[in-house]
């Protein structure tokens, strides 16, 4: 399971210079474009998670983009734009976006209304932004990890690997399952590579590394993790 991507479509340079980091922090991957034709360009060709949208686009207006896009996806769309008249907002929201942030804004309140929207929309695809096995909860949004309510600091591979398991609980996964999920379809004879993560995993969520009891090893087939 890859980082959540956030398309940025904005053409002030200067928000970009202060989400990118800002959004990385949080766990997300980040694309950027500039103006309303690249935005819709890039949501069509690698679509993105979570869609952040300014409305003042040099070549379009932002609600143009919104109406595009909601003629073919439902992927969730954050307005963040300078424009504060009640009408602006009204109009956006009634074409489909799902939230409206004002500039000049706090970056806690921006981070919040993507969770909110991201939720929104794993709820209504089935999924969960939270797993649970035993005692260990991954956060899928802030890609989090605790163990009894302490947090274990995961590589951003460590955590798709162990979400992909989790999502596949009480199940083995064989070697080339988990490798092309998590690393890709050029990854799958990987093995060595894929018990060199698992070793690490273990390391920091098993209580006795060396007698694993919550990533469990199917000799010669793959892994498989309790259901708690």
């Amino acid at each position: 399971m890859s980082r959540a991507l956030v398309l940025v479509v904005d053409d002030e340079p200067a928000i970009h210079r202060f989400l990118k980091p800002a959004l990385e922090a949080e766990g997300y991957e980040v694309a950027r474009a500039e103006t309303g034709g690249a935005g819709l360009a890039q949501a069509r060709q690698r679509p993105p998670a979570i869609l952040v949208l300014d409305l003042g686009l040099p070549d379009m207006d932002g609600r143009e983009v919104i109406r595009q896009l909601r003629a073919e996806t439902d992927l969730p769309i954050v307005v963040l734009s300078a424009r504060d008249r009640e009408a602006d907002k009204i109009e956006a929201l009634d074409l489909g976006a799902d939230d409206f942030v004002e500039k000049p804004f706090g970056v806690g309140e921006l981070m919040a209304r993507l969770r909110t929207a991201l939720r929104h929309r794993m709820r209504r695809a089935g999924e969960t932004a939270a797993l649970r096995i035993g005692a260990i909860e991954i956060d899928v949004l802030r890609h989090r990890v605790t163990r009894a309510g302490a947090e274990v600091k995961l590589t951003p591979k460590e955590f798709d690997l162990l979400a992909y398991l989790v999502r596949h609980a009480g199940k083995v996964s064989t070697h080339r399952q988990i490798l092309q999920a998590v690393w890709g379809p050029a990854h799958g004879q990987d093995t060595q590579y894929l018990r060199v993560y698992i070793g690490q995993l273990r390391a920091k969520l098993e209580e006795d590394p060396a007698k694993p009891g919550l990533i469990e090893t199917e000799p010669g087939v793959g892994y498989r993790i309790g259901e708690g």
